[in-house]
């Protein structure tokens, strides 16, 4: 698999003039027996501006994967961007975004009154980085990115 390294989608958007919050569908693949898998970006904090703190995103990546799966179907993943202003999320088929806002909404409703008690993964056992959360933050975030998604 030499040659010339690809162009990647999130490395093409002009970061200077992405808005927070939204969400944004990156593209959709079609894989060599037809399926499709849909990118979207989750952007919680304008590029360059703001960062959230790693208890923060960690928690969120631990709520938001158990929360949107109770909104939606077919996803596969959702993962923190590695310059902490939101997440990665791919699902199968062809998605729209309305579709995933909505369900984004309802999760970070559902943060906002999150206990610690109910935040999933967070003993030793099931966490790689289990003593590195934050759910105050974590619901702070939520609170945010809920406000700036009813404005659009």
């Amino acid at each position: 698999m030499g040659g010339k390294m690809p162009i990647l989608e999130s490395f093409s958007i002009d970061h200077t003039k992405m808005e927070a919050p939204q969400v944004r569908k990156a593209g959709v693949l079609t894989g060599p027996k037809g399926d499709q898998i849909s990118k979207f970006d989750l952007r919680f904090l304008r590029p360059n501006s703001d960062t959230m703190p790693t208890g923060a995103i960690h928690t969120l990546e631990h709520l938001l994967a158990t929360y949107m799966r109770q909104h939606m179907d077919d996803i596969i993943d959702i993962s923190p961007m590695g310059c902490r202003t939101g997440f990665y999320m791919t699902v199968w088929g062809d998605i729209d975004a309305s579709v995933v806002k909505a369900a984004l909404v309802k999760s970070l409703g559902q943060v906002v009154t999150t206990k610690l008690s109910e935040v999933p993964g967070m003993t030793e056992k099931e966490c790689g980085n289990y003593r590195d959360h934050s759910l105050f933050a974590a619901r702070e975030y939520a609170r945010l990115v809920l406000v700036g998604l009813e404005q659009v």
